[in-house]
């Protein structure tokens, strides 16, 4: 590596309030691939985007408070770069000296890369001589960053991106059984695909969130005023039905807890399913539901959670989203199973709870996670599997 300009695809979209990070975990993550590099004596070149400016220079979507994050962590200089692209990015990157390291701005503030524009890419590609793909949580998008470098130079899996294929690869694995999956969220429309692929891999499956109350409404049940999609109740039978020919356990809600109105504090109770009022709506599990989490997850030997299984982001609803992430936490630490959890609402819920250390794995990922459990293949791995060389221990 020595000498030798390295192009990094990372994912720095990490949350910002008022120009400060909230969230630096991403960045943490990527602190093994970028070291080793650096000590290695590569020029190193940072690409990433951050938030959707839809191909127009937006100076609060700019990558340059980054900077100073990334500095700390990496406990090293890192400079900045006014663009992915043009004669500004390549008179910075030809003045970076070896095991120096510079973050080009955000590559959306060009059309090109989400349109996977081939030039695009090309021109990226020309800043280096070999492309190192850490950014997993990307890697379902076919964009020019992703799949179009590796076209045109050497490319490799970073150490984090490898980290989250080993991990999620041995979730269907046939020695951790019984496997158990949580699957919180709003919408079933946005989760059939998972769901579908669900029923046929693992032994039990928790369905919660407002995604549960058109379970629920599938079967018959009032739920008043709760969230659901009528549309959606002739497919949520259609996976009851699968799930039962693949003898695959649905865990719905046995309790729930009914307020008014989703406005935090507001007053609420917790209900059976048969006593739901018709003004109320369902804001969480109840608790009778979450003994029969811990019950029928503790005879599990790997969970994989994505999505709460209430409106976890209002004060009290959060409730039983927290007290599922200290179950499985503590059935983790004891040895009892492994646990896998990812995307946004989930990573903040366990680190609301302060346990983000307590599980198996946290993956950085929020659309390829899903993707992923789907069974789908993502463009930017096959993008890397494409090329000669695939991790940076090969190279």
């Amino acid at each position: 590596m020595r000498g030798k300009t390295v192009l990094v695809r990372t994912d720095l979209n990490v949350p910002m309030e008022g120009g400060r990070i909230t969230d630096q975990s991403r960045i943490m993550r990527l602190l093994p691939t970028l070291t080793m590099l650096s000590e290695q004596g590569a020029r190193v070149v940072l690409l990433s985007h951050f938030g959707r400016p839809e191909g127009k220079f937006d100076p609060s979507l700019s990558l340059a408070p980054l900077v100073d994050a990334l500095s700390a962590a990496l406990k090293r200089e890192v400079r900045f770069g006014v663009d992915c692209i043009g004669n500004a990015a390549r008179n910075a990157v030809n003045a970076l000296r070896e095991g120096e390291i510079i973050l080009l701005e955000n590559l959306r503030f060009h059309l090109q890369e989400e349109s996977g524009d081939e030039a695009f890419a090309r021109e990226l590609a020309s800043l280096g001589e070999i492309y190192v793909n850490d950014a997993f949580s990307c890697s379902h998008r076919a964009h020019a960053s992703i799949t179009g470098i590796p076209r045109f130079l050497p490319s490799f899996a970073g150490m984090l991106l490898l980290e989250e294929v080993t991990a999620l690869s041995n979730v269907f694995s046939t020695a951790m059984r019984p496997l158990a999956a949580v699957v919180g969220g709003s919408k079933v429309s946005t989760k059939l695909a998972l769901l579908e692929n669900l029923v046929s891999k693992v032994d039990v499956l928790v369905i919660g969130g407002a995604m549960a109350n058109t379970f629920l409404h599938a079967q018959g049940i009032a739920i008043g005023r709760s969230l659901y999609e009528p549309k959606m109740a002739r497919t949520a039978k259609g996976i009851l039905s699968a799930a039962e020919k693949a003898k695959c356990h649905i865990l719905l809600p046995a309790d729930v807890v009914v307020a008014e109105t989703l406005c935090p504090h507001d007053p609420c109770a917790v209900c059976t399913l048969n006593d739901i009022p018709h003004g109320g709506m369902i804001a969480d599990v109840g608790p009778v539901t979450l003994m029969h989490y811990l019950q029928t997850l503790s005879t599990c030997r790997m969970v994989v959670w994505n999505g709460p299984v209430g409106a976890f982001e209002v004060s009290p609803f959060d409730s039983g989203t927290v007290h599922l992430a200290r179950m499985l936490a503590s059935l983790t630490r004891a040895g009892a199973l492994q646990t896998i959890a990812g995307g946004g609402d989930t990573l903040a819920a366990i680190a609301h709870a302060g346990l983000s250390q307590a599980f198996t794995y946290l993956s950085t990922a929020g659309g390829a996670f899903l993707e992923w459990l789907e069974g789908k293949e993502l463009p930017g791995i096959t993008a890397l599997l494409s090329a000669p060389a695939r991790t940076l221990a090969s190279a």
